[in-house]
């Protein structure tokens, strides 16, 4: 049985063979991880659909397009039943892997002249390869010469991009070159949304088994300010403006191969523990590489969280077609003036960057100190009235 990249999306055309969890010539079972594989959007896992012997096709670092063969699962019936070197048997053709044969025929190799490294003496891909060497393929196109590498120094590694760390690079210049980016600051007390929290931590976690954390706030509150600024809700089409009826808001979260804004669909009809309880499976999907294109796909608003690293001030960027993404930072206790008096409060630097073309400056302005209002007074959030 073949083993081929599947199709994840329709706007991804290739994959990084990132790391094969299983060896040549191993022994695998049906549902078993063979391998994970990295597009420009996801990383994700390869199961076996069958039991058998593993031939791997492409080693891993190498990236193909979608649909190709990257390997093959051997029966492991007739593995046991193939001749081992050494036997008169070794006269007959030789057993041919279906990947080796199809890498054959496209480079007019006959694989009865191979001689097989693969178990019970079978024609594997690498042998293929192998007889390669050293030859040009037909209609091979020879490779662009590459630039000037820089000096080696035992201090410096080169190391390739991966398709996820290339898409951001590519989205980031993007937001710059095609949008009029601005951002507007503004601070708020968060004083209120941590004695809430403290009051019914406890009591959130028995009734939803999921903690109560400061996201939550900031969907609610940013939904109610898209509700009052519908610009900020809005893309532009061409020469159209967009306005979205519906709040599908991305949350931002940090990976270990890069940033990745799973959608929170629909944020106005979520309560609180639904706000909570699907961040934290997006976080786990995050973490065990079960992140789908459709937990990605779409989004008309950004809430990305710098504070948990300990940002204290920063500028987002815009995730296109998105207009805008509210960033939020640590929270600091500082002095501030309340009723005349300096006293010290738990204060957030929040950050909204957006598009100048769809939204003015004093739209911004008004929908950031909207955002600030109803967290600073989370009590008609927090109550859902």
């Amino acid at each position: 049985m073949e083993i081929t990249v599947p199709a994840v999306g329709e706007s991804v055309f290739e994959a990084l063979v990132a790391l094969w969890r299983k060896e040549e010539g191993a022994a695998v079972r049906r549902d078993e991880v063979l391998c994970e594989l990295e597009t420009d959007k996801i990383t994700f896992e390869l199961q076996a659909e069958t039991d058998g012997i593993l031939h791997i096709a492409v080693p891993a670092g190498q990236t193909v397009k979608i649909g190709a063969i990257i390997g093959s699962i051997e029966d492991a019936g007739a593995a046991a039943a193939a001749p081992p070197h050494g036997t008169a048997a070794e006269a007959a053709p030789p057993f041919v892997m279906p990947a080796a044969r199809k890498l054959a025929a496209e480079q007019g190799i006959d694989p009865a002249s191979l001689a097989g490294t693969g178990t019970g003496g079978r024609v594997t891909v690498t042998d293929v390869q192998h007889a390669l060497a050293g030859q040009t393929p037909p209609a091979a196109i020879p490779p662009a010469p590459r630039p000037a590498a820089v000096p080696a120094d035992s201090r410096s590694r080169r190391v390739a991009m991966t398709p996820i760390r290339r898409r951001i690079a590519e989205r980031l210049l993007q937001a710059r070159q095609q949008t009029a980016m601005l951002t507007t600051f503004n601070e708020v007390d968060m004083s209120r949304v941590m004695a809430l929290r403290g009051q019914y931590r406890e009591t959130f976690r028995q009734r939803h088994q999921v903690s109560l954390g400061l996201m939550s706030f900031f969907v609610k509150a940013s939904v109610e300010a898209l509700r009052e600024f519908p610009e900020v809700n809005a893309s532009i089409d061409g020469d159209d403006l967009v306005y979205h009826d519906f709040y599908d808001l991305g949350i931002a979260i940090g990976a270990e191969k890069g940033l990745v804004v799973p959608v929170l669909r629909d944020a106005d009809r979520l309560h609180f523990h639904e706000i909570e309880q699907q961040i934290a499976d997006y976080g786990r999907k995050v973490q065990e590489n079960r992140l789908t294109i459709a937990d990605l796909e779409g989004g008309t608003f950004t809430i990305s969280n710098g504070g948990v690293y300990g940002s204290l001030l920063s500028t987002p960027i815009i995730n296109p077609p998105q207009s805008a993404v509210l960033g939020m930072h640590t929270i600091q206790n500082r002095p501030v003036e309340r009723d005349g008096q300096v006293v010290l409060r738990p204060m957030m630097y929040l950050a909204l960057s957006y598009d100048h073309r769809i939204i003015d400056g004093r739209t911004a302005v008004q929908f950031l100190k909207r955002v600030c209002g109803l967290v600073a007074e989370p009590d008609e959030l927090f109550l859902e009235v």
